[in-house]
């Protein structure tokens, strides 16, 4: 199907779990858009953090995010407790939220359709974006959500430790001084404790077409 627009930029927001990575991918198959996590750039940052102890944080992070090839980030465990801990702490540091952003902006500048999910997109990030959805759901549920997908990595894992985990970065994000989680106001919300995979895609689409066909 053509379209009269050659360019597309979505951006997804939402706390840990809502369910907007699932969200942003299925759309980004849909349309044929890049992807990105920006959720994963904070964790390798975090796994660098763990892997190189670095003197001068700052220096080793440009130097890092400069070269870095996105696709390689698939290959390695980014989601470990650990790696979690500290990504919740660098995302309150601004010099390293700068670094991460600007790799954003040129991610984006670089691609004319793209989907960019996180917990600033909409508002720091790409705040002209053609489209912006914000996913929530209860912490129930995205406690659960997320004990599923870690439990075969860490058998050990409690479903309580991780709701606690969970409600302690959503707090952390909402509250911190740089960059909180907010909701853009032109964002459509996605409920993802109403609405199953298909349901979401198809929200997502009616308002994705209204753009494209504008």
């Amino acid at each position: 199907m053509r379209y009269r627009i050659k360019s597309l930029r979505i951006s997804c927001d939402g706390g840990a779990a809502t369910g907007k990575s699932t969200g942003a991918k299925l759309i980004s198959k849909k349309y044929n858009l890049k992807f990105l996590s920006s959720g994963l750039l904070y964790r390798y940052a975090s796994y660098l953090l763990i892997k190189y102890k670095p003197l001068n944080k700052i220096s080793f992070f440009n130097k890092k995010f400069k070269k870095l090839n996105y696709n390689s980030l698939q290959k390695l465990n980014l989601h470990t407790q650990e790696i979690s801990e500290i990504s919740a702490k660098i995302a309150k540091v601004n010099k390293v939220r700068e670094i991460l952003k600007k790799y954003q902006l040129s991610f984006a500048k670089k691609n004319k359709r793209c989907c960019i999910e996180g917990r600033d997109i909409s508002t720091k990030i790409l705040p002209d974006s053609d489209v912006k959805f914000f996913f929530i759901c209860s912490l129930k549920i995205a406690s659960k959500r997320r004990y599923k997908e870690l439990e075969k990595l860490h058998p050990n894992l409690k479903l309580q430790d991780e709701k606690k985990a969970l409600r302690s970065r959503n707090k952390s994000d909402i509250k911190r001084k740089n960059s909180p989680l907010l909701k853009h106001r032109d964002s459509v919300v996605i409920d993802t404790g109403k609405l199953n995979k298909q349901a979401m895609i198809v929200k997502m689409s009616n308002y994705i077409e209204r753009i494209l066909n504008y």
